[in-house]
């Protein structure tokens, strides 16, 4: 199944199914269709699942960081979606979801984790030195997976175009900065909602430590581990990832 876009005044997004909402935040070299087999899974089991574009490359550049992409998506939940919703945040989205949930505790009623950034994370670094050389960008997208093959050449070629256009690849590297200088650490015990964390064990950006230490900081947290997977769990095992998502959630709305 191919879900339709839409596009109502600023905000791009998938939404299907009806339900407890679901709102999903993908990473920073992420897209809508990170969460394909999410959105068919949980949309066909009593939700509803949006999935907003995070404006990553629309951002004015003295406010292309993490904190005005969490207030887009205050505003995206307040103008679209009904009731608290479930945050599902991976890399990036996760670092973002966690800002929400601090900001504006009321909107949301659980937090999912995976591959989060927010404590620690490894990047591209502060430049894509060989970024004409595909070779290159075809081996950092595939250390994002545990298995390579998941970095398929649409991927792949995602991945080169934004790093290949200077003002997405200032921007991409600005959010990396901003998610480094935002450390959560001492926040995170004032997340107060149930966080479901799951996580590769063999995740190369966010290592499992990092997993470790959420899972010991957020009060009413749940760590969940799936073997033989990366960076981003619901795109490489996503039978695996919806299944314990969905059996958490059960006890949860």
């Amino acid at each position: 199944m191919i879900f339709s876009t839409k596009k109502e005044k600023k905000f791009t997004f998938i939404e299907a199914g009806e339900g407890h909402p679901l709102v999903l935040l993908h990473g920073l070299m992420g897209g809508l269709s990170n969460f394909d087999k999410m959105v068919h899974f949980f949309s066909e089991r009593g939700f509803k699942v949006y999935v907003p574009q995070l404006p990553i490359y629309d951002l004015p550049v003295l406010n292309t960081n993490l904190t005005t992409l969490a207030k887009y998506i205050i505003k995206f939940i307040e103008a679209h979606v009904s009731g608290p919703v479930t945050i599902v945040g991976n890399s990036m989205g996760g670092h973002v979801g966690l800002i929400l949930t601090l900001a504006r505790p009321d909107l949301v009623k659980n937090l999912v984790l995976t591959g989060s950034s927010g404590l620690y994370e490894r990047t591209f670094g502060d430049s894509f030195p060989r970024k004409n050389d595909r070779s290159y960008i075809r081996k950092k997208t595939e250390e994002v997976f545990y298995d390579p093959s998941v970095a398929t050449e649409d991927l792949v070629d995602e991945v080169f175009n934004v790093v290949n256009d200077r003002m997405k690849g200032i921007k991409t590297v600005m959010l990396a900065r901003s998610a480094i200088k935002h450390n959560m650490l001492n926040d995170l015990p004032k997340i107060t909602c149930p966080t479901c964390i799951i996580w590769g064990k063999q995740d190369n950006v966010t290592p499992p430590e990092v997993a470790e230490d959420m899972h010991k900081f957020i009060p009413n947290s749940d760590l969940f581990w799936i073997d033989k997977c990366g960076h981003a769990a619901m795109m490489e095992k996503p039978d695996e990832f919806n299944e314990i998502l969905y059996h958490w959630l059960k006890d949860k709305i």
